[in-house]
């Protein structure tokens, strides 16, 4: 019996439900040929000899992270070559259940079984494989029993509310009460993540290893009250779902005051770092904050949340490997002028963190950046109801559900974040009336809807969602407008940030790119600037921002190349030569605006994504006019 008690306000749709179109296949394809689909060749963690498949290999989370991405991207895909490599992994997890319910490699951690559950539940979404619930209900057996004498320790103290959500995927499908005190205790044993993000966290750069300050970890601990509230009483009489929601905000809220960075990120290199552009961002920061921001969607319902799934996905997830998906780095930053073997001014990471390679500083993004693309694009669209699909994040897809007891298909055709129109065609075989709940983001000022030639008012209601209910036909059409316009975001000593609807723009330094001898992997890369990186950007030109042009081409079957990017803005902007590196990264920002005679030069901005050489946070310029000689 299916959603027996959920106080979330979106249903995911079964796994596979939602099939990936356009260039977000081709980027999907580009990881199933690439860092994923290879893995097991190239990387001994994942190889034969793991623990997990019953050898004498690593048994930690590298297996289960490698797989928490593969099973999405399998089924997504529908590509029986990985679903193959896939399934010797469930079956060896399968029979490794001892008679007390554990499961997995000999050691008692609870941390990387938190991850294999995940991988089972997607698993059985996408397959119905009827042994995974009472393989879930022996564990969860185990825990209730074990927990209290042996409670969650170091990461998964950390890390718990991700065991909750797979313990009310359970409960979703058999009602059983004593998996809600199941989780409770989990959530007891978990880090306080409300009190210390929005009381306890300090600034700056942290100075020491702790759990609470460790970037992916915090990413991890944001859902935390969100899946709490899956587990409060609908009348709790402290807040319930309403309380667990402002908590939310306000943890993000403050991490982004004193540690957020110019793309909308926050910084964690290992540790947090502060808000100067020069530090870093994690790869596996990045997917598990998506992975957090796609349920704080489906359980809170607030749209925000999607603006920043977007925000991250479309930006730092693509920035995170070269354009094919062969390497990737362990840090990126948002102002990266060099990527090369060199310490840096983070707060932990080796000499490699900044190339793109198979395995640098550490191996835990090289298992675990594999489930960014693939949970993304599962999330694109959810369920509100028996009658309602909500459109989460735009991207072009195909999506089969059934809506009032009839099989219905939505065609998404769309070159967004790289175009501004949203194209939905609906295939129904009888007509009926459903409702299709589309997102409309915080940025835009101007959304425009029609359904054919019927023009429909657009009043987002408080959570940033229009609802169109309709007696629907097939092959009805409905078209989202949702203009970009050229936009600054203010950083500290007057630098700035643009944006463009949901893509962050940077000033795109010229890449050379230098091959490792004798590298392990598919490839690793250092990247060379070939053109000046220490421009100023002319915001207050006279002619105003909006007056910069802005090219759009069509979307390549590589679609963060930097050569072929979808987007280019022609700004204006200056040479700052009293801008230099400091600890091989660039230097902070000159506060600005910084009076210049230098000559004004095109200021070329891309896609974040697309340029692993850039400028994302710069100083602003004035102008002067050199005087005239006589």
């Amino acid at each position: 019996m299916p959603n027996v008690r959920s106080l979330a306000r979106l249903t995911e749709l079964p796994l596979g439900a939602i099939r990936p179109r356009g260039w977000l296949a081709d980027q999907l394809r580009l990881q199933a040929d690439g860092q994923t689909g290879r893995l097991e060749d190239i990387w001994p963690d994942v190889g034969p000899d793991s623990a997990w498949l019953g050898g004498d290999g690593e048994g930690w989370e590298r297996g289960p992270y490698y797989l928490d991405g593969l099973i999405p991207l399998a089924y997504l895909l529908d590509d029986a070559d990985l679903s193959t490599r896939a399934q010797k992994w469930i079956e060896a997890v399968l029979v490794s259940q001892r008679d007390d319910g554990q499961f997995g490699p000999a050691d008692d951690d609870w941390w990387p079984r938190m991850v294999m559950l995940k991988v089972l539940t997607q698993y059985a979404d996408a397959t119905g494989d009827q042994r995974v619930p009472p393989f879930l209900r022996s564990y969860f057996t185990f825990q209730a029993r074990t927990l209290p004498g042996r409670p969650l320790h170091g990461w998964g103290r950390a890390r718990g509310a991700d065991n909750v959500l797979s313990v009310m995927w359970l409960y979703d499908r058999t009602g059983e009460e004593w998996l809600l005190d199941l989780g409770r205790l989990l959530l007891a044993q978990t880090h306080d993540w409300a009190t210390f993000l929005t009381r306890d966290l300090p600034a700056g750069p942290a100075p020491a290893f702790r759990h609470l300050t460790h970037g992916v970890n915090v990413a991890m601990g944001l859902k935390t009250p969100a899946v709490a509230a899956l587990l409060d009483d609908a009348d709790d009489r402290d807040g319930g779902p309403g309380r667990r929601a402002e908590q939310t905000r306000e943890m993000l809220a403050n991490l982004m005051r004193l540690h957020g960075l110019v793309h909308g990120c926050f910084s964690g290199d290992e540790w947090l770092g502060g808000r100067e552009p020069h530090h870093g961002v994690e790869t596996c920061l990045v997917v598990e904050l998506m992975f957090s921001l796609e349920h704080l969607v489906r359980i809170l319902g607030d749209g925000t949340y999607a603006d920043l799934l977007e925000q991250t996905a479309f930006n730092l997830l693509a920035a995170s490997s070269d354009p094919r998906m062969l390497a990737h780095q362990y840090h990126q930053q948002a102002n990266q002028v060099l990527v090369s073997f060199a310490d840096r001014d983070w707060s932990f990471s080796g000499p490699d963190a900044n190339v793109f390679g198979l395995e640098p500083h550490f191996g835990c993004c090289t298992a675990n950046l594999h489930q960014g693309w693939p949970k993304f694009a599962r999330s694109l669209w959810m369920r509100a109801d028996d009658q309602t699909l909500a459109a989460v994040a735009y991207a072009p897809c195909q999506v089969d559900a059934e809506l009032a007891g009839r099989p219905v298909r939505l065609d998404v055709r769309t070159s967004y974040p790289f175009d501004d129109v949203v194209e939905i065609g609906v295939g129904t075989a009888v007509a009926h009336e459903f409702a299709l709940r589309l997102r409309i983001p915080g940025w835009c000022q101007e959304p425009a809807l029609t359904v054919g030639s019927e023009s429909i008012p657009v009043t987002p209601d408080e959570d940033g969602w229009v609802t169109v209910r309709r007696t629907w036909a097939d092959g009805d059409v409905v078209r989202l407008g949702l203009p970009m316009r050229l936009r600054t975001v203010p950083r500290d000593d007057g630098a700035v940030g643009f944006r463009l609807g949901p893509l962050v723009l940077v000033h795109a330094v010229g890449e050379i790119w230098r091959p490792v001898p004798d590298h392990a992997g598919l490839a690793e890369w250092e990247i060379t600037p070939r053109t000046f990186w220490n421009l100023g950007a002319w915001v207050d030109d006279p002619a105003g921002i909006d007056s910069w042009p802005v090219e759009r081409r069509p979307v390549g079957p590589v679609p963060y190349d930097v050569d072929a990017a979808p987007v280019v803005v022609h700004g204006r902007g200056a040479p700052l030569r009293q801008w230099r590196m400091r600890d091989n990264s660039a230097g902070p920002p000159p506060a600005g605006p910084v009076s210049t005679r230098a000559p004004v030069m095109e200021l070329r901005l891309l896609p974040y994504g697309s340029a692993r050489l850039r400028v994302a946070e710069l100083p602003t310029v004035t102008v002067t006019p050199e005087p005239d000689d006589d």
